[in-house]
């Protein structure tokens, strides 16, 4: 039996991912913020974790998650998809319309009806699952913008338990997001969860600006820096909940011998120069390209600066079979290419380009070594590697640079140096007032920086989202009207089918 008012989390993926080789199918664990920040609330409340695990590797996924559920910090319930689901649901819809728009990145987007289908059916899909699992008592938590439509389907099945929804992506203004031709759908179903969550008070406002716009009969009332929301005889609140690191567990590990160790052999092949580090996944909204024309106009502008400065630019590999983001590993390359040629020398190549994944240590000992991070974000939910590097700066030496478009930027703006990333210029002049700032003030800022990201850590985060899911509040009114019209949707698209 189990324990009553257990947490079951809902997010596209599973904690741990299904790995395909020549000896046989593995579940590999993650090791993300989210899993350790909620490790300690799954296991005291008995909690399931639900998403997709990756490869069905041919029918193995129950066996592996059932062989890992000894040691796991939950249940895992997988959520099998098709190769056509995994392809309509998650490359088309939410990768090529969800994730430009949010961006602010509309000209990217492709609108094809059919994903939509796709995006209702494995919405479905995940709603099933959160209801064959859940009790009465249970609180449920859903995460980003892949699974908008899990409350609406929950509540049209008649279930009344708490419903949290946390976007980790920015929330678009009106002018952006009515572009959307599914924008009221999406809506009402963002409206049947009793704690709707963003990373800013901006997305925050741009949320509450779009439901005036497009549900007139939702009425909408400030409470401090929450906003509350009436809608069919409920409330519901509408949060703003940064989210945080783990700051103890990067700082700790950053200082383990064998990362210094690292960190010092990485340092020898550059020594008597500053080290400036880009870390990005490829993704068209990281401004990685801007970046590399603003550290163009640094050296074709600033020749003392030449062999007294590196680039290391870190490209994690992403989504690399969608056509576009196979035409910006091809930009950035070109770019770094065409910036070395003009630049380097033979003792000197002002561009050090990684493009793989890259081992955790390797990562820390590239934090502690980095003078100054460049980190700009076209536009970005909150970017974590900012504070990750924060976080590793154990010598308060290093200088951060940030995009202003980044969430992060409104927590740590009073440390790290903010930046239009569209703005070349205005970036290579804040990259030379980094190279030349004195330790004192480099350390002032860091000082700064770090206290700001170990007081509002993860643990923080988490528990003040869950503060306001927990609290008890009234009942979905039967029959509303929200949850008639997610209804209508249904028949526009095949039963789903769960096994």
């Amino acid at each position: 039996m189990r324990t009553p008012g257990e947490l079951i989390l809902v997010s596209n993926r599973l904690p741990a991912t299904v790995e395909c080789g020549p000896e046989g199918a593995t579940l590999k664990p993650s090791s993300g913020g989210l899993v350790t920040a909620l490790r300690p609330v799954l296991q005291s409340r008995n909690g399931h974790w639900i998403g997709w695990p990756g490869e069905d590797c041919l029918g193995e996924i129950e066996r592996l998650v059932a062989r890992e559920q000894s040691t796991a910090a939950c249940h895992l319930v997988p959520v099998s998809l098709t190769p056509e689901e995994q392809k309509g649901f998650y490359a088309g819809f939410s990768n090529e319309i969800i994730w430009p728009l949010f961006h602010d990145l509309q000209s990217r987007c492709n609108f094809d009806p059919a994903y939509w289908k796709f995006y209702l059916t494995v919405n479905r899909k995940f709603a099933d699952a959160v209801a064959k699992v859940a009790d009465r008592d249970s609180i449920i938590w859903v995460h980003d913008y892949h699974l908008m439509l899990v409350g609406g389907f929950l509540r049209e099945m008649g279930l009344k338990n708490r419903l949290g929804f946390f976007l980790h992506i920015p929330f678009p203004p009106l002018d952006i997001f009515e572009k959307l031709p599914w924008r009221s759908e999406i809506l009402r179903a963002l409206f049947d969860f009793d704690v709707v969550g963003f990373q800013t008070l901006r997305d925050q406002r741009n949320f509450a600006g779009c439901a005036r716009r497009f549900l007139p009969n939702v009425e909408l009332h400030r409470s401090h820096e929450q906003m509350i929301a009436e809608v069919d005889g409920r409330t519901m609140l509408i949060g703003s909940f940064p989210i945080g690191i783990d700051f103890k567990e990067f700082s700790d590990a950053a200082g383990k011998p064998q990362v210094a160790a690292h960190a010092a052999e990485i340092r020898r092949n550059v020594v008597g120069r500053q080290i400036v580090l880009g870390v990005d996944r490829l993704d068209y909204t990281k401004g990685i390209p801007e970046r590399l024309k603003a550290f163009q106009h640094l050296l074709a502008t600033q020749k003392e600066m030449h062999r007294q400065i590196t680039l290391v630019q870190i490209v994690v590999p992403s989504r690399e079979t969608i056509p576009k983001y196979q035409e910006l590993k091809t930009e950035i390359e070109m770019l770094i290419s065409q910036i070395n040629g003009d630049y380097g020398d033979s003792g000197w190549v002002p561009i050090h380009y990684i493009h793989r994944n890259m081992e955790r240590t390797d990562l820390l000992a590239h934090y502690r070594i980095a003078d100054i991070a460049l980190i700009t974000p076209l536009e970005d939910g909150m970017n974590l590697v900012a504070k990750e590097f924060c976080a590793a700066q154990a010598g308060d030496q290093g200088v951060l640079i940030l995009s202003e478009f980044a969430g992060a930027a409104n927590q740590l703006r009073n440390g790290a140096i903010l930046v239009n990333p569209y703005d070349i210029e205005n970036v290579a002049d804040a990259l030379q007032m980094a190279f030349r700032m004195t330790d004192k003030e480099r350390r002032r800022r860091m000082r700064k920086l770090r206290r700001k990201v170990r007081n509002e850590d993860v643990f923080r985060w988490c528990a003040d989202f869950f503060s306001h899911l927990e609290v008890p509040g009234p009942q979905p009114a039967a029959g509303s009207t929200m949850k008639t019209k997610v209804t209508t949707l249904v028949p526009r698209i095949a039963p789903v089918k769960t096994g």
